[in-house]
C-alpha cells in the first residue's frame, strides 16, 4: 500500500434539546445560546466546524457538529466547553462517531473521473451513517475486493451530483467506518443507494444504520430553531 500520510481526526457528533430547554425564559435561552456560539468561536483556529440541522428529519437528535482537526484533543477542549454553557446544560449526545482520514487501498488502482462540483460542505444535504463490514469481506482475496470496490466506484460515477468522504474508524471507535455524501439533491442519493443496494459489494456489509439526514444551516439558526 506505500507510506500513509498522516490524516485528518474526524467528528460527527449528535446533539439533541432536553424538552425543558423550550420552557426557559427568553432571556435565559438567548445567554445560553450566546455562550454556546461563543465557545464554538474559540475553537475555530483548531478545528474546521460544520453545523447541521436534523429537526424535523429525525426524532431522536436535532443537530449535528461536523467537526475536523489534526489535534484530536481539541475535540474533547470544544464538547468539555460546550457543556459548561447555558445551552450545553440542556443538551445531549445521543450519537458521536470518530473516526479518521486515510488513503483508500482500492482507490490507487481505481482511475476516478472528473471531480464532482461540490466543495467539501458547501451541498444542501449531509447523509450519514456508521459503516461494518463482515469479518468474511476481510478474508477474500485483495484481487477480489478490488474487483467488487470497482464495480463500486463505476455506480458512483453514475451519480456525479453525490459526493462521498469516507473515514476510517477502527481501532478508534465501534465501526469501521463513518461514511459521509453531500449533495443538494436527496432523490439523486437515493437513487444512488438503490443502485448500490445491488452491487456485489453489499453481501458483505453487516450494518450501515443508523442514517442521519442533515440540512446545512447556519449555526445560530440551528440553536434558534431548539426552541
Amino acid at each position: 500500500m506505500g507510506e500513509q500520510r498522516f490524516g485528518t481526526y474526524v467528528s460527527f457528533t449528535f446533539f439533541k434539546a432536553d424538552r425543558e430547554w423550550r420552557k426557559l425564559p427568553r432571556e435565559i435561552k438567548e445567554d445560553g445560546i450566546g455562550g454556546f456560539l461563543k465557545a464554538v468561536e474559540g475553537y475555530k483556529d483548531r478545528m474546521t466546524i460544520r453545523p447541521y440541522s436534523t429537526i424535523g428529519l429525525r426524532a431522536d437528535v436535532d443537530f449535528l457538529l461536523w467537526l475536523l482537526s489534526k489535534d484530536l484533543s481539541a475535540f474533547e477542549g470544544l464538547i468539555a466547553a460546550l457543556r459548561k454553557t447555558g445551552l450545553g446544560a440542556y443538551l445531549e449526545t445521543p450519537y458521536a462517531y470518530l473516526a479518521m482520514t486515510r488513503e483508500s487501498m482500492y482507490v490507487k488502482e481505481h482511475q476516478h473521473g472528473p471531480l464532482v462540483n461540490l466543495e467539501a460542505g458547501e451541498a444542501e444535504y449531509l447523509f450519514v451513517y456508521p459503516f461494518i463490514k463482515t469479518t468474511d469481506w476481510y478474508l477474500l482475496p485483495f484481487e477480489t475486493r478490488q474487483q467488487m470496490m470497482t464495480e463500486h466506484f463505476k455506480v458512483g460515477h453514475e451519480f456525479p451530483t453525490v459526493r462521498i468522504s469516507t473515514t476510517y474508524s477502527f481501532g478508534l471507535d465501534d465501526q469501521e467506518f463513518v461514511v459521509a455524501f453531500e449533495t443538494d439533491s436527496p432523490w439523486d442519493f437515493q437513487n444512488l443507494v438503490m443502485r448500490l443496494r445491488e452491487t456485489e459489494a453489499r453481501r458483505y456489509t453487516l450494518r450501515d444504520t443508523p442514517i442521519f439526514t442533515c440540512a446545512k444551516r447556519p449555526l445560530e439558526e440551528v440553536l434558534r430553531s431548539l426552541g
